[in-house]
């Protein structure tokens, strides 16, 4: 690809001028990675379909005010022979260079971030109402747009929907969704992608062929990558690599300055990781960081890392983790011995651990203990494992464990109705006006308690669950030993209760006898029971011989 990069021959007061600065796009064909918007804009000034306004947007460094200042240009250019909008702007006539000096009256910058009032907005209605004085068009670019404030963006909304033919707007962000949507369906969108790793190493190669120097492609490549698809700030990167180590540019020189450690080291150290050999890995990040490599900059290199062996193992390993080509290979060849539950639980741990080593006092230590837990769960098998290995155990069936009617945690919800019995009396329907479908039976405590909590009345079903012992139970007819913990009130209540559950008259009473075992006891002994029995199953007994740690904390009832 040839970006066609031109540097400037001016510079600042302190007589150099930074690479950001100096090879920044001065037309369309220069502006690297946005294919997609440098076709839409050409195409739309060649054929006439200009919009009125335009909003830009992207991450920083993508060339959302260069383009700005691009189309100021484009719209502008007064080079012999154009007599309107050209997509390639000359940059000699006075209206590009004065455009190019940041002082042509028609184009106006604002920061929105310095200028968010209404009155700022008041200011610029004021200007829009003025044809342009050397230029075609009267431009206005308000960068950061979203920094305004809703008064200011809804006193802008009428001059933004008509305004003058001979002004345009437009706007640059890096926090699309804060814009409203009023203010975005006035505008023509574009969204600037991040540029490719292979795009910005050949801008960086570009640029120190410009300037007479040397460097080494694999350091141009990790300033690629540390620039994060910024185009500004891998320059800057590049500028102050220069300025460390001169030329030629050396990747050891780059990975000091990045605090990077060496990328075959990391897929060394991942490998040791992966493989469970714990000594070995802490030695090895223990040099990485004696040789400048920082924890947080390692375990990010590790979750790029684990991430493209993933994308490899899965057949899409198109991202690029900045390795060379017998380290790519390498790590193909890693991937392949890999499943990805392992690499699944690798990432999942790794990115736990990130957010432990940025908070860490001492991050060095955090990552010691990342690498420690990364390393001995590898040798884990993973639920997959598990299960392949206990599909095949038998199931004892004299172990199976059944439900029971006191076993049901919800007793009471559904009636095996009574040998020899049709249901309700028949007669209660006459003596009692209530329909026989409201009516439920009661045979047990389970069944009083389940219509309590039906009802929502825990009050009540808590202390005859814990307290209530029944010495005798039949139809119209319940005694329960007193405990100190139950009302006196109770057999009053449970009577009124029981007479509108069944439609018959109940005598409640309260009794110095002993009682049978409280329905909270019974259901212990039942729990128990089912713990026992759950211990003895071959399948978890299995379980706990993998995981000899593993504790059973609870049995949950299957159907059947």
């Amino acid at each position: 690809m040839d970006l066609g990069l031109t540097g400037g021959t001016d510079s600042g007061a302190s007589g150099y001028r930074v690479l950001a600065r100096k090879y920044r796009p001065r037309d369309f064909s220069t502006l690297y990675g946005q294919g997609a918007l440098v076709r839409t804009l050409t195409n739309a000034i060649t054929s006439g379909r200009l919009a009125h306004a335009f909003m830009l947007t992207g991450v920083r460094g993508v060339g959302k005010t260069t383009t700005a200042r691009i189309l100021a240009r484009a719209l502008n250019c007064a080079a012999p022979g154009v007599d309107g909008p050209t997509p390639e702007p000359c940059g000699d006539c006075e209206n590009c260079t004065a455009i190019l000096a940041d002082h042509h009256p028609d184009v106006l910058e604002m920061d929105a971030a310095s200028h968010t009032g209404v009155d700022d907005i008041r200011e610029l209605q004021k200007s829009v109402a003025y044809r342009p004085t050397m230029g075609r068009f009267k431009i206005f670019i308000i960068d950061e747009v979203h920094m305004l404030s809703n008064n200011a963006f809804n006193a802008l909304l009428k001059t933004l929907e008509e305004p003058p033919d001979q002004v345009i707007f437009i706007f640059a962000t890096t926090e699309i969704r804060k814009v409203p949507v009023t203010v975005l369906s006035r505008c023509q969108r574009f969204d600037l992608r991040r540029i490719d790793m292979d795009v910005l190493t050949e801008l960086f190669t570009s640029v120190i062929a410009q300037e007479e120097l040397e460097a080494e492609a694999e350091a141009l490549s990790l300033i690629a990558r540390a620039a994060d698809g910024s185009a500004r700030d891998g320059l800057s990167i590049l500028d102050q690599a220069i300025s460390l180590s001169g030329s030629p540019l050396r990747v050891g020189a780059v990975q000091d300055m990045l605090g990077l450690a060496d990328r075959a080291q990391i897929l060394d150290l991942c490998e040791l990781m992966l493989g469970g050999k714990v000594p070995e890995t802490l030695a090895l990040f223990d040099s990485l960081y004696q040789n400048g490599a920082t924890p947080l900059t390692t375990l990010t290199d590790l979750v790029e890392l684990v991430h493209w062996l993933t994308r490899a193992k899965v057949g899409s390993g198109t991202g690029d983790p900045g390795l060379a080509e017998a380290e790519r290979t390498r790590g193909q060849d890693m991937a392949q011995g890999l499943s990805v539950a392992h690499l699944s639980r690798a990432w999942q741990m790794l990115v736990q651990a990130g957010a432990e080593v940025r908070g860490a006092d001492h991050p060095k230590e955090a990552m010691d203990m990342a690498l420690i837990r990364l390393a001995y769960a590898a040798s884990l098998p993973t639920p997959d494992d598990i299960a392949k290995k206990l599909e095949g155990a038998p199931l004892n069936r004299s172990t199976d464990i059944h439900r029971s009617p006191r076993n049901d945690p919800k007793p009471g919800r559904a009636f095996d109705p009574i040998p020899g019995s049709s249901g309700a009396d028949p007669n209660v329907k006459a003596i009692h006006p209530i329909e026989e479908s409201s009516l439920r039976e009661i045979r047990s405590l389970q069944d009083i308690i389940a219509a309590l909590e039906d009802e929502r009345n825990m009050g009540l079903a808590a202390p005859l669950r814990a307290f209530a012992r029944v010495v005798s139970m039949e139809t119209g007819n319940l005694e329960i030993a007193k405990h100190p913990k139950l009302d006196r009130t109770l057999p009053n209540t449970l009577s009124a209760l029981l007479m509108k559950w069944t439609g018959k008259t109940w005598l409640v009473t309260l009794s110095d006898a002993q009682g049978a075992t409280t329905l909270a006891e019974d259901e212990y002994t039942t729990r128990k029971s089912n713990e026992e029995n759950a211990l003895s199953h071959p399948v978890v007994q299995a379980a706990q011989k993998a995981f000899p740690d593993a504790k059973v904390t609870e049995v949950k009832l299957g159907r059947g």
